[in-house]
Formats: C-alpha cells, sequence, structure tokens
C-alpha cells in the first residue's frame, strides 16, 4: 500500500467520535503526515504514524477498562433488578392468595347482608302486626334504614307491653346479623386496599431496577460499539504506519542501499549508538596509562556491553578485527574523503566483514569493553581525508546530535 493510498484511507474513515458515559475519556489528536521538501516520507513520518497508533491503542486499552467497569455494573443492577422481580412476583402470589381469601369473604359478606336483610324486613313486619299502631311497611322502613331509631322504637314499644321477649329477640338477632354482614364488607374492603398497595409498591420496585439494569446494559452497548470503531481505527492506523515505514525504507534503500534503517537525517548520517556522552574528542590524562594522551574519537555510554552500534553513514567495510587500545575495531570508508572508526566492540561483536556496504543506521556491532578501556562504551571517530577531527560537531553538521 502507497503512502498516498493509505492516507486517503485515513481521511476516507474520518476521525471516529469517542464519548464514553462511565468517566471522561478524550479521543487523542493525529498530526497530518509530513513531507520533506522533496516530497519523501520522512522519519519524523514514521514517528507520527507510530505515536497515532501507540495513542489509539492506549484509548482502546482504556475502553477495555471502562468496559469492565461497566459490566460490574451492569451485574450489579441486574442481580438488583433479579431480586426486585422477584419480590415482586412474591407480592403478586401473597395478592392472588390473598384475593381468593377476600373475593370467598366479600361472598360471605353479601350472603350475610341479604340474610340481615331478609331477617329485619321479617321482624319489622312482626312487630308492626303485634303494635297495631300502623302498616308493616313503615316499620320496616324504620328497622331496615335506622337502626338507631328501631331500637328506640322497640324500646318504646316493649315499655307499652306492644312487643314480646319473643320478638325482641327477633329483632335483636336480625340487627346483630346486619353488624356482622357490614363488618365482612369492612374487612374485605380493608384487605383489597393493603393488598394493592402491596402489588403497587413491588411494581414501582421492580420497574426501578429494570430501568437501572436497561441503562447499565445501553451504556455497555455504547461502549462496546466505541471499542469496535476504535478498533477499527487502530487497524487503519497499523496499516497506515506499515505503509509509511516500509515507503521511509524503500526511500532509505534507494539513497542509501541496503542495510539503511532507522532514524537517518536528511543527509543520510545516522546517530552511531544511543546513551551519554562519556569523554570527548582532544587530550585528556589517560585513566590506564595515566599520562597525556590524545583522545581519538568521542566515547557514548550508559547502554551497557552488547548494546547495538550502527553505522553513522553508508560507506564500505575497510577494517574489522582488532585494533590495540582501540580493541575489536571496524573502520567505514564513507566516501569523499572520510571514514568512520568504532572502537572497543565485545567480543564476537563484529556483525559485518571486510568489503561488505552497509547502509546508514544499520546495526554492525556490539558494545564492548575490549582494548584499552574501562567500562562498555562506543569509541566513536571521524576522519577526513585521515585527519582526525571532533565527531561531535561533524555529526550535529549533518543532522545529528550524539549520544
Amino acid at each position: 500500500m502507497t503512502r498516498t493510498r493509505v492516507v486517503a484511507t485515513v481521511v476516507a474513515l474520518g476521525m471516529l467520535p469517542v464519548s464514553v458515559l462511565a468517566g471522561a475519556i478524550t479521543a487523542p489528536s493525529y498530526a497530518a503526515t509530513s513531507t520533506d521538501a522533496n516530497g519523501d516520507v520522512t522519519w519524523e513520518d514514521v514517528a507520527a504514524a507510530q505515536a497515532s497508533v501507540d495513542a489509539t491503542q492506549a484509548l482502546v486499552n482504556q475502553i477495555k477498562g471502562k468496559l469492565a467497569q461497566l459490566q460490574a455494573d451492569v451485574a450489579r443492577t441486574q442481580a438488583d433488578a433479579t431480586a426486585k422481580g422477584d419480590a415482586y412476583g412474591k407480592a403478586q402470589d401473597a395478592f392472588d392468595q390473598k384475593q381468593v381469601v377476600v373475593q370467598a369473604l366479600q361472598a360471605q359478606a353479601d350472603a350475610a347482608k341479604k340474610k340481615a336483610d331478609a331477617a329485619i324486613k321479617q321482624a319489622g313486619q312482626l312487630i308492626a302486626q303485634m303494635s297495631k299502631t300502623g302498616g308493616a311497611s313503615d316499620f320496616t322502613a324504620v328497622l331496615l334504614g335506622n337502626s338507631g331509631k328501631a331500637a328506640s322504637l322497640l324500646d318504646r314499644m316493649s315499655t307499652a307491653g306492644q312487643i314480646t321477649d319473643r320478638s325482641a329477640q327477633i329483632y335483636a338477632n336480625a340487627l346483630q346479623a346486619q353488624k356482622s354482614a357490614q363488618s365482612l364488607t369492612d374487612a374485605a374492603d380493608r384487605a383489597k386496599v393493603i393488598l394493592a398497595q402491596l402489588k403497587d409498591a413491588a411494581q414501582a420496585a421492580f420497574a426501578t431496577a429494570q430501568t437501572a439494569a436497561e441503562a447499565a446494559a445501553t451504556a455497555l452497548q455504547q461502549q462496546q460499539d466505541q471499542q469496535a470503531q476504535l478498533q477499527a481505527k487502530l487497524t487503519v492506523l497499523q496499516e497506515k504506519r506499515a505503509a509509511t515505514l516500509a515507503d521511509y525504507n524503500a526511500q532509505m534503500l534507494a539513497k542509501w542501499g541496503p542495510g539503511a534503517a532507522g532514524v537517518v537525517s536528511a543527509s543520510g548520517w545516522a546517530n552511531p549508538a544511543n546513551g551519554y556522552l562519556g569523554d570527548r574528542f582532544g587530550m585528556r590524562f589517560h585513566p590506564i596509562y595515566h599520562y597525556w594522551k590524545l583522545h581519538s574519537g568521542q566515547d557514548i555510554s550508559g547502554t551497557g556491553c552488547g548494546a547495538n552500534i550502527y553505522a553513522a553513514h553508508s560507506g564500505t567495510v575497510i577494517y574489522a578485527g582488532p585494533n590495540g587500545d582501540l580493541g575489536n575495531f571496524i573502520e567505514l570508508d564513507n566516501g569523499g574523503g572520510i571514514t568512520t572508526g568504532y572502537g572497543h566492540i565485545v567480543n564476537g561483536g563484529i556483525l559485518v566483514r571486510v568489503g561488505q556496504h552497509v547502509g546508514p543506521g544499520q546495526n554492525i556491532a556490539k558494545v564492548g569493553s575490549t582494548g584499552g578501556s574501562t567500562g562498555c562504551h562506543l569509541h566513536f571517530m571521524v576522519r577526513i581525508n585521515g585527519a582526525l577531527t571532533d565527531p561531535l560537531p561533524f555529526m550535529r553538521d549533518r543532522g545529528v546530535t550524539l549520544g
């Protein structure tokens, strides 16, 4: 995939929006691919592509962490919904069971009222006949309509000798039947109200829990959708990184030949080693021989024995072997009268042979402490037309900061 097609793919995909419900997560910004004045892909392009991938991967990982939290919330709210649903089911079952009882109670109340109405009517008719003061209908209306007045009437009739003990007992029994019927009806009504309240409360609790569970499930689904979007974006960015790196490597190959790799300046020079700078080029008091002596190069330390040493520029290997105080040593002819040297290589750490062409940034050796050395480091040398020069400003002039 060429760089042009990759960029077109990324533009077509667009920047997918990210909004996370469970905590603020911000989508990373992505720098557009840049080129140098010649339109070539630069190492900065490769680094930017990698940074985009890393940023998106970090966001994907963050989303996964939020997903785990949301899944726990979903489990909790669903368990709560289940518990409240169970409570609702039990309340409904209790309501149904009680409803049967209430219905039976209501039937008993209805039957009792019917019986009481008949008994009171009978008592009224009997008393009317005995009182000889009016029609049966008059007494029946009084007895059925107002038990208080009926009782007062009975008292007066009893005092007047117009009612017998038997008729009084008939009325008292009828009145008691009426009271019992009303009591049963009131009990049934109260039971219905209580059961209805319990049912409503259970239904409300279930609805609340179900709403919470649905909200959590919705949040989880949104997070999963966002993760899928980010994963798709990550795939595109990974393809962009791979294509950008491939384009960069192809340019390095075309410009500097096989082996070119890593960060290479526009002029084709690369950092020979990573680490901090040790002793500088120039006269120094030698730490081993204890006299003043020219230090022929720039020491680069700190990465330890076995760290990689890279060719500072494309060239041909003209020496690869032991060289006195320099220990195991490689020298490259970089063309234009310039040679570069790499000293104190670990035993077995020379990775090239005489006559081999190397590219800038190619791994040619491993750091060691052979020769006149007090610890593992690279001794880097530069010669111009055979004369030593300070590597630090030389490399700086070519776009490379040592160390």
